[in-house]
């Protein structure tokens, strides 16, 4: 397994690129995009310089919608199995008794 590279970016860059992401239209992902730095790393500086910012409370709002979409997603694929083990038990049943 190939090991991680690590990237240290200065304290500058990181406070001219979260002032980036908020100034612009644009959403944050293309910002880190257009940057070459992950998404989550954008958010983070936002976040750390520019707490009251729109784009850092909407990220939070963000990470309680993902929240929520995975146990969702979660309690979806439990529904399912227990619909497929039914319709397994119906058909065993119906089997039987014909």
């Amino acid at each position: 397994m190939a090991k991680r590279k690590v990237t240290q970016y200065t304290e500058e860059f990181r406070r001219s690129s979260a002032q980036l992401a908020v100034d612009s239209k644009q959403p944050i992902s293309t910002t880190a995009e257009e940057l070459g730095v992950h998404v989550t790393t954008v958010h983070g500086w936002v976040k750390k310089y520019y707490p009251h910012s729109p784009q850092a409370e909407s990220s939070s709002a963000d990470d309680s919608v993902l929240d929520e979409l995975k146990r969702l997603r979660r309690e979806n694929n439990k529904l399912r199995q227990e619909r497929d083990i039914l319709k397994k038990a119906a058909a065993y049943f119906a089997s039987e008794t014909t």
